[in-house]
């Protein structure tokens, strides 16, 4: 099914599966140890992880080019700091083995603040992770009860602090906005602890209520109000604001960062339509325009590795018309634009409607988001594909 790589930059994304705890909100491939009993642990993961980054190694050696140095890697989840500093280890060794990182890496984990110290900081930047994406969510003790987060709400500030303190330059602090209950006052006293803790990166993202989670729920018995668009529209500027005034510049919809060297690499990868592989449960991985997703279950995606070949629940070969569709839906939400030589000559009267309506730019032949533009993205989107 693989045919070859597309020549841009080449990524690993790591997926751990475990939470100690679900919150309401959440809709990703994760598993508490209730959940799992004793079909999956993490060392049987651990196993299937380095099985799966080595039958992808032999695979690709199999395309007609050279697999690519890799130039980011990625571990998220789930909480990934559940696996403490020397499991980390163990997972970044486990990619070295198989495949050859770039010099000048980014390496990135995220961690759930409750779950890391000093000590696991000082773990990992020894191992050789050169970024920490934390979840911080609010600093209102209401508004983490509501998301059913179990941290503190200073706990995130102490323990960017923490990571900084251990060598780490790229710090980042993810923020939702828009949750059921929260006030300005409480989104300002959230942005004020961000930047007091002196992170390179802030990522924030309007709650959206997803179908089958436990906020899905209270909200369709009216135990809770759905977030209201004009309010969320509004949180969002309050955000843009702030955080341009601290030095923060947004390079995407819903991530700021201070300087070039902050920015995430493996998600521009993402947004730029480049190759990655994603190993673990319910990874997704993309090659050349052809795409796949594991099984998720821990304990199924353990047994198709030990059958030999990739543990794909599914593959596709994307079309001409579906990269086109993609190359808009991501490329319009970068601050770098959207290449107007990318675009169909049929698209040209809608590129005039959004720029009229103020919500782009034409910029060194690229359409270019306005601010304006950034809270109507979706919509710009929608326009350029119609």
């Amino acid at each position: 099914m693989l045919r070859d790589f597309g020549g841009g930059p080449f990524g690993v994304y790591v997926h751990v599966p475990f939470c100690a705890t679900r919150c309401g909100y959440c809709d990703f491939n994760t598993y508490t140890a209730g959940e799992l009993g004793t079909s999956a642990s993490p060392q049987s993961w651990l196993e299937a992880l380095r099985a799966e980054l080595a039958t992808a190694a032999r695979e690709f050696a199999a395309l007609p080019t050279a697999t690519p140095e890799v130039s980011t890697v990625f571990v998220g989840g789930g909480t990934p700091s559940l696996l403490g500093g020397d499991g980390l280890a163990a997972v970044l060794d486990a990619v070295r083995g198989e495949f050859t990182l770039a010099a000048g890496a980014e390496v990135t984990t995220e961690s759930n603040p409750e779950s890391t110290a000093p000590e696991f900081f000082a773990r990992i930047r020894e191992a050789g992770f050169t970024r920490v994406s934390l979840g911080m969510q609010s600093a209102a003790a209401h508004v983490l009860k509501v998301l059913d987060r179990t941290h503190t709400p200073g706990r995130a500030v102490a323990a960017a602090r923490e990571a900084r303190a251990a060598g780490f330059e790229h710090v980042n602090l993810d923020l939702i906005y828009g949750t059921p209950g929260e006030r300005d006052a409480d989104l300002d006293a959230s942005l004020d602890a961000v930047l007091g803790a002196g992170v390179d990166h802030v990522s924030a993202y309007s709650l959206i209520v997803e179908d089958g989670t436990a906020l899905a729920r209270r909200v369709r018995r009216g135990e809770l109000p759905a977030p209201d668009d004009d309010v969320l529209a509004a949180r969002y500027e309050r955000i843009d604001t702030r955080l341009r005034a601290a030095g923060l510049e947004w390079y995407e919809v819903s991530n700021w960062a201070a300087n070039a060297d902050a920015i995430c690499r493996h998600n521009i990868g993402y947004w730029d339509g480049g190759d990655w592989l994603g190993a673990g449960p319910g990874a997704h991985s993309h090659v050349g325009g052809v795409r796949w997703w594991n099984v998720k279950h821990p304990a199924r995606y353990a047994d198709r590795v030990g059958a030999g070949g990739l543990p794909a629940a599914g593959w596709e070969a994307l079309t001409d018309d579906e990269r086109y569709t993609e190359r808009i839906m991501l490329a319009v939400r970068l601050r770098t634009g959207l290449p107007l030589a990318d675009l169909a000559p049929s698209v040209i009267p809608a590129v005039d409607h959004v720029i009229a309506d103020g919500l782009a730019l034409r910029t060194d032949d690229r359409l270019v988001l306005t601010d304006r533009g950034r809270l109507l993205a979706d919509g710009v989107v929608r326009d350029l594909l119609a």
